[in-house]
């Protein structure tokens, strides 16, 4: 139970709250001006400051933010389950993200509250998120791996809705963003149905939405370099694997030769010498040819004839000059000699460097296979190096074609296995509905009994709870004929029935409270039933209903008759432009 909302600045009207009924009012000055209005004296501030005391995220444009207020430091009182003393908590906007309370929460969520000894002078500073938790743990008694899609803080949204969210559009959804599946996950779990079913209608939702941004941007034509299509990706997935077991099978095989680069070397220095003995062997026969050739003209020139030929002229040659011409013969023939010895010892040469070179070119040829069967068995360690970063960048490559083609899967089958876990689930949590024929019973009777209260029997009036195909259908209607005063009553209803069953079983606070909005456009008579009906469930169910109102509708509720014991709780708001608002102060 809320007890009072005061500040640090003196002109804040602190709000004392009381069990049952509360009427915060705001009342038209008999010396009022026609430009005066009640309009900003506060009271949707009021509920905008309990969400902010109670965990509610701050953003840009929020209340607390403005200059004027966000220096002060706002305190709210409240009971807390199994406590006898009251907790306090405090926040400023200026360091929106630290809560104060004077129990001691810290590390000890979920043991419990403890108070400091000394009492309330000790504040103990959360931040948002502990504090949240601890709304969950102790005023909704969720359990802490109660997963995504409910939350403490989507529920209080319900017991506490606010005009500048826009809860009074739906009666379930609390904003306009909400999703369907979160909003009925989180009444569920106020109404006593399964919540936990409700909450998975999310996580299909989810894939559901994954699933189409993916089908949009296939018709993007980058979308097969992205995916692809399952046929494409199986074949290079195919020649992926065979490039990865080769280059494996090539880093197991390979064997590091520390003197790499001089085999290199070797290997083509002797490449190079077998491929120039050919061209030796070319220069060598051809000269051997033509030495071959010159020692076959190499002969003694013939003299004989020269001396038939004198003794037929009747010459007789004297003894010198025989002599000298035998002299001549012998120097020729010792010219052709030395000519002949000479060119046979060329020709040997020859042929000794010609059989050489064919020792040579045998023992090259089987050099050069040993160095180059050396490089081929094994190479360098950069080698092996290289080879490794090559099959590093196939087994990526590979490890990413994989994962597209499972991609490319999901997209091919996640429609069908969506349609199937809908189906699914839905018959799943048919089965839980009918399980839970006590709790749905409560529900849709006591809904009925108050829309009944505020329009009597001759209306239509129930509320649907089914298994649908997107989300948990929690559907409360009263015949309207779109009427906006009826479909707000019907949030009236909804609200106050999910208040009573949470507390009443447990799992809630015992407080509501509903903005001057909700009865924009509701005849005087059906906003006094509801009044009247509040305050009596209040009273039978120990609950306690805060309600803003505008002094005019409070005097037209009480001509009717309703509540006229009732008086406005503190402070009287007024339209005083100046002090006669919740801060005391316009801004």
């Amino acid at each position: 139970m809320l007890h009072r909302l005061s500040a640090d600045d003196p002109r804040f009207r602190t709000v004392t709250f009381r069990t049952g009924l509360n009427l915060l009012v705001a009342h038209t000055r008999g010396e009022s001006s026609g430009t005066d209005s009640r309009n900003g004296t506060g009271k949707s501030s009021m509920i905008e400051l309990l969400h902010f005391l109670l965990g509610s995220t701050v953003r840009k444009h929020s209340l607390v933010t403005r200059p004027a207020l966000r220096n002060i430091r706002f305190t709210l009182e409240l009971d807390w389950p199994g406590q006898a003393r009251q907790v306090k908590v405090s926040r400023c906007g200026k360091r929106h993200k630290v809560v104060e309370t004077n129990a001691l929460l810290g590390e000890r969520v979920q043991q419990g509250l403890d108070f400091d000894d000394d009492g309330f002078e000790y504040f103990d500073e959360l931040t948002v998120t502990e504090w949240t938790r601890a709304i969950e743990s102790h005023l909704f008694r969720l359990p802490a791996d109660h997963g995504p899609g409910i939350s403490g803080r989507a529920m209080l949204s319900l017991l506490l809705r606010r005009a500048g969210a826009h809860a009074f559009n739906s009666p379930v959804q609390t904003f306009p963003q909400q999703r369907p599946s979160d909003a009925t996950a989180n009444l569920a779990y106020l109404l006593g149905l399964g919540w936990q079913l409700a909450a998975r209608y999310r996580e299909i939702a989810a894939r559901e939405a994954t699933r189409k941004q993916l089908r949009a941007a296939m018709d993007d034509p980058a979308w097969a370099r992205v995916v692809g299509s399952t046929a494409d990706l199986r074949t290079k997935i195919v020649v992926a694997e065979a490039d990865v077991e080769r280059l494996t099978r090539e880093v197991s095989a390979f064997r590091v030769v520390p003197a790499y680069e001089e085999l290199k070397k070797q290997a083509d220095e002797l490449d190079r010498r077998v491929r120039a003995l050919p061209d030796e062997d070319v220069i060598d026969r051809r000269n051997l040819a033509d030495l071959r050739r010159a020692v076959a003209e190499t002969n003694d020139p013939e003299t004989e004839y020269l001396e038939r030929v004198y003794n037929e002229l009747g010459v007789v040659l004297p003894d010198g000059v025989r002599r000298s011409f035998d002299d001549v013969r012998g120097f020729h023939h010792s010219i052709v000699r030395n000519r002949r010895r000479y060119l046979s010892e060329e020709i040997a040469e020859i042929e000794r460097r010609l059989a050489d070179r064919e020792e040579e070119r045998t023992r090259l040829g089987d050099e050069l296979s040993a160095t180059l069967r050396a490089l081929q068995e094994g190479g360098a360690l950069d080698g092996l190096t290289a080879r490794q970063q090559l099959l590093a960048q196939k087994q990526a490559t590979l490890a990413a074609l994989r994962k597209q083609h499972e991609t490319a899967l999901a997209l091919e089958s996640s429609q069908r296995e969506i349609a199937e876990q809908r189906a699914t689930l839905r018959t799943t949590l048919k089965a839980d509905i009918e399980e839970r024929a006590s709790q749905t019973r409560e529900a849709i009777l006591m809904f009925t009994e108050f829309a009944r209260r505020l329009y009597g029997g001759e209306r239509d009036a129930y509320l649907l709870i089914d298994a649908g195909t997107h989300s948990l259908e929690i559907t409360p209607h009263v015949d309207s004929g779109d009427s906006l005063g009826i479909n707000r009553m019907v949030i009236f209803c909804l609200d106050l029935t999910a208040a009573v069953i949470c507390h009443r079983h447990g799992r809630g606070p015992d407080f509501l409270v509903h903005d001057s909005h909700l009865f924009d456009g509701v005849d005087e008579r059906q906003i006094a039933e509801a009044l009247k009906l509040a305050e009596e469930v209040c009273a039978r169910e120990g609950l306690q209903y805060i309600v803003t109102l505008n002094s005019d509708v409070l005097e037209q509720v009480r001509l009717l008759g309703s509540v006229q014991h009732v008086s406005p709780i503190e402070p009287k708001l007024d339209d005083r432009y100046e002090e006669g608002g919740l801060f005391g102060f316009r801004f």
